[in-house]
């Protein structure tokens, strides 16, 4: 270890500023930790799309100082209410609202991915964030540290390197090598629109539609209902396109659900575009860390999005990867990020299995096991 490193902070490079990513940022730096954030994009955008925030990522996003703008901005569900794809019949209403709030110690959330994304990105000072660095290289210097290479000519060193860089991550290659996601042959549509396109027509407030070989979810991102969200899984094999940027189209998913039920087919009637995206997942990693560099969220970890716990699962890492690498020096980085692994290994692949079985909440599910976690108290491996 060089002179001075070990009165000095540590000091973190975190690649990619997606939702873990930006929520390692600022867990880091509650934690007393020096970040710079990397990322490839050149601004951020507001995709359309609603992500589900579980009871224990807000007990993570509570401790960021986030939860009176989220509580603002977000639609608070009474419950998750799942339904047969024809008849309508309740297979299982998993409540949330203030039962949830109370057996849990946080809220269970509905929201637009944007909205939660700024709200990230608050907790994260605009200096510390360098959009436009797209990493090409990563390896380890001579005295212990991470060297960090980018496209744009810039290189830079840190202490230690994060990758939450996402389900095709660059770190996670050059630590692992390439592997294969496994295609589903699987097709998640999915759009946010405006309410007023449902002239009053209420669509509750979580629901799941579950058909024979297809399903569909939708619920209001907004508190007062003013936008409306959907997302399905339905079969089409052939579409390995990996980017919500790529248009569907909206006939396409009319007539997939075209027997549904008849809330179903007034939704996707008044839904003016789609976006569409493969839906693939990987088998749970042996090995997150190498060295002084350790991987996040998707990179580490992707799922379907069937138990909407993929983003949670990234929230969560950052929450322990901070208590993990709180108070160690450079020389200690090493040993930290092994703990953090040994933490997070058994229960993100069983979340990621658990996904995968497309069974969450189509009959009587244990919850408290997914939302009853505060990665605040959890224990941490010995």
């Amino acid at each position: 270890m060089n002179a001075g490193k070990a009165d000095r902070k540590l000091n973190v490079a975190v690649v990619g500023a997606g939702m873990g990513g930006l929520a390692a940022a600022a867990c880091l730096r509650q934690a007393g930790i020096e970040v710079a954030v990397y990322e490839q994009a050149k601004q951020f955008t507001r995709l359309g799309a609603g992500i589900q925030i579980g009871c224990n990522a807000m007990h993570v996003l509570r401790a960021l100082g986030l939860e009176p703008r989220l509580r603002a901005e977000t639609f608070y569900p009474r419950s998750w209410n799942n339904r047969d794809w024809k008849s309508g019949e309740v297979l299982f209403d998993m409540l949330f609202g203030r039962p949830a709030e109370e057996k849990y110690g946080a809220p269970y959330l509905l929201a637009h991915r944007g909205d939660l994304h700024a709200a990230l990105a608050s907790a994260v000072p605009d200096e510390l964030v360098h959009l436009d660095h797209q990493l090409t290289g990563i390896e380890p210097t001579a005295d212990g540290a991470v060297r960090l290479a980018f496209a744009n000519g810039h290189t830079v060193e840190a202490d230690t390197a994060i990758g939450a860089d996402g389900v095709n991550s660059m770190v996670k290659q050059a630590l692992f090598g390439d592997d294969e996601p496994n295609f589903l042959d699987r097709i998640a549509y999915r759009t946010v629109f405006p309410a007023r396109l449902l002239d009053g027509f209420d669509i509750g407030d979580c629901t799941k539609w579950w058909g024979e070989d297809r399903h569909i979810v939708m619920y209001p991102v907004k508190s007062d209902r003013s936008e409306v969200y959907f997302v399905t899984s339905q079969p089409e094999p052939g579409f390995r396109l990996e980017s919500w940027s790529a248009e569907g189209d909206v006939n396409v998913v009319r007539a997939a659900f075209e027997g549904f039920h008849p809330t179903v087919r007034r939704v996707l009637e008044a839904c003016p575009s789609v976006h569409k995206r493969p839906l693939v997942d990987r088998e749970p990693l042996a090995r997150w860390v190498e060295g002084n560099v350790a991987l996040l969220g998707d990179a580490c970890h992707p799922m379907t999005p069937y138990m909407a716990q993929g983003a949670a699962m990234a929230i969560e890492d950052a929450a322990i990867l901070s208590r993990c690498l709180e108070g160690v020096d450079a020389g200690g980085v090493a040993a930290a990020l092994q703990r953090y692994q040994a933490t997070r290994l058994e229960r993100t692949a069983k979340m990621q299995i658990t996904s995968r079985q497309n069974i969450w909440g189509k009959g009587v599910t244990d919850a408290d096991w997914v939302y009853g976690y505060n990665a605040w108290t959890a224990p941490l491996h010995a």
